[in-house]
């Protein structure tokens, strides 16, 4: 195992990007050099970031009582979810409009949602095709690694 020098400052750096970008997991690698930095994600906030879709949840209440005997979303077998730890965008751009909406008939490969992650915007494609029956998240919040997006049936 062959040792390399680390620069102790470049990590501070690192961990202070971490912190500061709200990320639970961060990774550089230069040749076969390579850091990966993690932390535990705060407790509280997965909840406050669940906060913003209650309203959804609220306004679509007839549709969510009739699912009432389905699993949690998470569960759901049409729940599309994060690949990625990042701030999910509806659309490509402040204002514009909406990949997708409930109600609209997405086909497999078809953007539905951006994550940005490390200043990178990766387009999030639906795994199936069908109609969009609930979005789970609100623009411009941060989700979580495996946090589900929103639902296609």
């Amino acid at each position: 195992m062959s040792s390399f020098d680390l620069d102790a400052e470049f990590v501070r750096t690192m961990a202070k990007l971490l912190e500061e970008s709200g990320l639970t997991e961060m990774e550089y690698s230069e040749g076969e050099r390579r850091i990966r930095l993690s932390r535990a994600a705060p407790v509280a906030a997965p909840a406050a970031y669940a906060m913003p879709a209650a309203p959804v949840a609220v306004a679509a209440a007839p549709v969510a009582a009739a699912a009432a005997p389905a699993a949690s979303p998470a569960q759901h077998p049409g729940a599309l979810k994060s690949p990625m730890v990042g701030t999910a965008y509806a659309a490509s751009e402040p204002g514009g409009t909406p990949f997708v909406k409930v109600g609209d008939t997405v086909k497999a490969g078809q953007t539905v949602l951006i994550i940005e992650a490390m200043k990178v915007m990766n387009p999030i494609k639906a795994a199936k095709g069908g109609t969009v029956t609930e979005i789970l998240i609100s623009d411009a919040q941060p989700v979580e690694f495996g946090q589900p997006l929103l639902i296609i049936e």
